[in-house]
């Protein structure tokens, strides 16, 4: 069964501005010859790497809710050039919306047992993406998203 990660997706407000974001660097990286990867940056390393890696993926929560996940291909840890120790989780750059699932705030990054994750939404629910985000938060309010 694998494992998961969860983080706090900071300065986005909507699944879209993360959607965005992730298009606008990996045309950077393409620009700038470099291979069009999409990762995250954390000061932290994770010690169990093999578990998150057979099939794991980062859970975002996006104004106190987990709205989507993207599939974690590689973790790899580096030193930046002050010499500080970091990890690149290199993430699948397509996101799969996932029912919406409240969050408090909190540092750093969590790990996330598959019992306790958001299922994914179904194609029929999948639709409501194209809703505007204030509208689908007050769906998830009301239990509907």
């Amino acid at each position: 069964m694998p494992l998961h990660l969860l983080k706090l997706c900071v300065g986005v407000d909507s699944i879209e501005d993360l959607e965005g974001w992730i298009a606008h660097r990996l045309k950077q990286r393409r620009r700038a010859g470099e291979k069009p990867e999409h990762w995250h940056v954390t000061r932290m390393i994770p010690r169990r790497v093999d578990e998150l890696l057979d099939g794991g993926s980062l859970y975002w929560v996006i104004r106190g809710n987990v709205q989507l996940r993207q599939r974690l291909t590689d973790i790899r840890p580096f030193r930046d050039a002050d010499g500080v120790q970091r990890c690149r989780l290199v993430l699948d750059p397509e996101t799969v919306p996932t029912e919406w699932q409240p969050r408090r705030a909190f540092q750093g990054w969590r790990y996330l047992k598959a019992e306790d994750a958001p299922r994914d939404l179904g194609s029929a629910r999948a639709g409501m993406r194209g809703l505007p985000p204030e509208l689908r938060r007050d769906l998830a309010d009301l239990g509907l998203l």
